[in-house]
């Protein structure tokens, strides 16, 4: 693949995968792990709210340094950080819901402000949104910042939708299944510009992950299938951890910026 060179002739390596359909599988997998895996160290294992969200932060954190300071993209840390924020920014929402008692709706509204004024800040700064050209440490910290956000709100707003709007697990991820799919038809079919379908269907995602973990996870009874958290995360995890070590292999999610 072409490369682009700056004025010194360093090759520019962006710092992200290519979007193909393993991202999108491995994406929507994180983000259930992240609904699941949150509430199974919470609640399964007693580790309560407080110790969990402390516990997983520092694990970003760790994990975020560590995929910064990589010099180009590597698909196993930056999918492990991505599991990780997945984790933490469900964490966030349930202690702003659970233990400071804010409203799902006003946690929605929130996170949807500060998500729209990330984006207005790195479109500010660098002048585009595009993931395709994240080879600086500032368009990679908007980035993850943009991440973290679109997490947050995604939790809060699947909860709303399945708990707070009594939606139900399935209706929910049928909605916001489907709301993706209209984005991906009017990409394809009526040329909606790329940038802001990526984005859009990014921020789908979230909620459609925690509708299908609390879908799978939760009792029969509450309107779930009952699987539980433990078999959910250790079918995915195996699952992400195959398909990261094929990307490995294969590089196939791997790009070089073109001119």
């Amino acid at each position: 693949m072409a490369s682009l060179e700056d004025k010194t002739g360093r090759q520019l390596i962006n710092k992200v995968p290519e979007v193909t359909l393993y991202f999108w599988i491995i994406k929507i997998m994180a983000t259930t792990v992240g609904e699941t895996a949150a509430d199974y160290l919470n609640v399964n294992l007693g580790f309560g709210l407080s110790v969990t969200s402390w516990v997983m932060a520092g694990l970003l954190a760790v994990a975020l340094l560590f995929q910064i300071s990589k010099k180009s993209y590597e698909p196993w840390i930056y999918w492990l950080t991505v599991v990780l924020i997945s984790v933490v920014g469900t964490l966030i929402t349930d202690n702003l819901v659970d233990n400071l008692g804010v409203s799902l709706e006003t946690t929605t509204i929130a996170f949807s402000i500060a998500l729209a004024l990330t984006f207005l800040a790195w479109f500010a700064s660098e002048k585009t949104l595009s993931i395709h050209t994240i080879f600086t440490k500032r368009r990679e910290l908007f980035y993850w910042l943009t991440i973290l956000f679109t997490f947050a709100l995604g939790t809060a707003g699947g909860d709303l939708a399945s708990e707070g709007l009594a939606w139900g697990y399935m209706q929910s991820a049928l909605i916001f299944g489907g709301l993706i799919a209209l984005v991906t038809f009017c990409f394809y079919f009526l040329r909606l510009n790329a940038i802001f379908a990526f984005w859009v269907a990014y921020i789908l995602t979230r909620p459609l992950g925690a509708s299908l973990g609390d879908l799978m996870s939760q009792p029969v009874g509450d309107g779930g299938m009952g699987i539980g958290t433990f078999g959910i995360n250790a079918v995915f995890l195996t699952v992400i951890v195959a398909l990261v070590a094929f990307l490995t292999v294969t590089r196939k999610d791997r790009e070089v910026l073109e001119s």
